[in-house]
């Protein structure tokens, strides 16, 4: 009886500490595991206006809780042109990436509370562990596929206009951004 009785303490106290090991919420899961869900919603529409007077839309998912935050692009084989992520950062702050399960290089666009690019790192080598700083306050980060910014003639002083920078595009928006291509100098075009 005795023997019942400790087999069957045993099989509960090994039961109780296997259940203890599982995730009790949502919160416990460490959303840079592979297999980590982490819900990113829909791709929005961000509007980058170069100096020279060039308009691109990107379709970046929208990064704001911690959980996304901390899993960004990780674990992704391709990020395809014209697509990205958007790091928001509220109150705004000095802010620093890293590429540790990140399976592609990236560029990286730190952007300041207006709307304004601030620094740009191409081919952010994919995997490193190396901190990649802003050495600015910023708003938010647009992480792109590796080439991109370049592809897209980007440099600090362009703008991005997005929601979380308060300058979101809307039709009288894009209507002033043709009428100032147009007044751009022909070679710029």
């Amino acid at each position: 009886m005795r023997t019942l009785i400790f087999s069957s303490l045993l099989a509960l106290g090994v039961a109780a500490a296997a259940m203890a090991q599982e995730p009790s919420s949502q919160s416990d899961i460490d959303p840079t595991a592979q297999d980590a869900m982490i819900d990113f919603g829909g791709p929005e529409e961000v509007v980058i206006l170069t100096t020279d007077g060039t308009r691109h839309v990107i379709q970046a998912e929208i990064a704001t809780t911690p959980a996304q935050k901390q899993r960004g692009l990780m674990w992704r084989e391709t990020v395809e042109p014209g697509t990205g992520m958007l790091f928001q950062y509220s109150p705004p702050e000095s802010a620093s990436m890293w590429m540790r399960n990140t399976l592609v290089d990236l560029d990286l666009v730190f952007i300041d509370s207006n709307g304004s690019v601030v620094k740009i790192i191409a081919f952010a080598q994919s995997e490193s562990l190396r901190s990649l700083g802003s050495d600015a306050t910023v708003a938010g980060v647009l992480e792109l596929g590796a080439g991109q910014a370049i592809a897209l003639g980007l440099r600090p002083g362009d703008t991005v206009r997005h929601a979380i920078f308060g300058n979101e595009t809307t039709p009288a928006t894009v209507a002033d951004d043709e009428a100032a291509a147009e007044e751009a100098p022909a070679d710029a075009q």
